[in-house]
């Protein structure tokens, strides 16, 4: 896997995480979702952030 398609992949990985966490958070809001605990949401976000800082990093040292 090049550095090209690893940051890609960490994006589209990064968007994913970061639109089903604030999904699951609007639609818990708006009570349709409701059984749902608060981690879930909390998982998918720092999920998110979490790759995003892995994506910053490779693309930022190419040693990584």
């Amino acid at each position: 896997m090049n550095q090209s398609s690893l940051n890609r992949w960490l994006t589209q990985v990064f968007g994913m995480l970061l639109g089903i966490g604030i999904a699951i958070w609007i639609l818990r809001g708006f009570g349709i979702l409701t059984f749902l605990p608060g981690g879930i949401i909390w998982l998918f976000i720092l999920g998110a952030i979490a790759v995003a800082m892995i994506n910053f990093a490779q693309r930022t040292w190419w040693r990584f």
